[in-house]
């Protein structure tokens, strides 16, 4: 995992966010943890190769 996608999840935080404070301001309280979600599910399928990747590792060097 390199700097780029540490600073791609942090501006995903700060979207969802600034999206959560203009949702909850406009009286859309319900949809807030709809954005919550969908940006986990954005971020967990940004970093799911860096995981696959380091399982991959792990596997390689202890010959499982």
């Amino acid at each position: 995992m390199d700097i780029f996608t540490v600073f791609r999840i942090a501006i995903i935080g700060i979207i969802v966010i600034i999206m959560n404070s203009v949702m909850k301001g406009a009286g859309k309280d319900e949809y807030t943890i709809l954005v919550t979600l969908a940006g986990l599910v954005v971020i967990l399928m940004m970093i799911l190769p860096s995981v696959m990747n380091l399982f991959n590792y792990i596997v390689t060097m202890f010959d499982l």
